[in-house]
């Protein structure tokens, strides 16, 4: 598992897309943004700390699910028929994906939170690793979400509904903008979108609860279902072999 890790983690960096999508684009994207509003707030958030969250979501949604992308590729040109007759488990190359996509998403991150210091943004370490902790499990139901693509959709057609697909949930979420007011239903609706706590993780800023029992439970139940989706796939996919 640690040789394949290593050179998933080689293979990973090699892919600019990925780059682009996951670091690039919302990096200049907040620095542009949130620069010309850097003053300005969203409720009781400052606008940088807001869109700090909001980019964070879109970059590190991208960054799981493109775990699912290289399964895709890597079914279509035979590469996972090879690795199910090598020593490597099912279970040690799942677990590399997640890995390799993690640590995208933590360099996501530590990136935003380098441009969100940049623009003002100010909170004591315990909220920093609060977020941090929230965003990071808010993150499991994409990386399953990412690897039941993986095995349903051609490695040719991953990448518009990968993109298409992480906008929507982004902009579902409230990533880019805040989608109506407090109580409307807009809200009501895009609170069941797991995208939605990512963002709301940036409350940590202001001492506030950020997802409370409701965002526990609707990232639980996301959670689940969609490791059950990427356990069918799996199993529907191998049974093809």
């Amino acid at each position: 598992m640690n040789t394949y890790l290593k050179y998933e983690i080689i293979r990973l960096f090699r892919n600019r897309q990925n780059f682009i999508f996951s670091l690039i684009f919302p990096f200049v994207l907040y620095l542009f943004v949130a620069g010309q509003n850097r003053h300005e707030h969203i409720g009781s958030l400052t606008f940088p700390t807001y869109y700090m969250a909001g980019m964070i979501a879109f970059g590190t949604v991208g960054a799981v699910m493109s775990g699912g992308a290289r399964i895709a590729i890597e079914r279509q040109v035979g590469w996972v028929r090879q690795l199910r007759i090598s020593p490597l488990s099912p279970r040690s190359y799942f677990r590399t994906k997640l890995v390799s996509s993690y640590l995208m998403a933590c360099i996501t991150i530590a990136l935003l939170y380098g441009a969100g210091s940049l623009m003002g943004v100010r909170m004591n370490a315990g909220h920093w690793l609060e977020m941090t902790g929230l965003i990071l499990v808010g993150l499991i139901p994409f990386a399953a979400l990412g690897i039941m693509l993986g095995h349903l959709i051609k490695g040719d057609s991953m990448g518009p509904v990968m993109g298409g697909g992480m906008s929507f949930l982004s902009i579902l979420g409230g990533a880019f903008f805040p989608l109506g007011g407090d109580h409307s239903v807009i809200v009501a609706i895009t609170k069941f979108v797991p995208s939605y706590w990512i963002v709301q993780a940036g409350h940590t800023a202001v001492g506030g609860a950020a997802w409370g029992l409701e965002g526990w439970l609707i990232v639980a139940g996301w959670s689940l279902l969609l490791t059950y989706g990427a356990v069918w796939a799996y199993r529907r996919d191998t049974g093809r072999v």
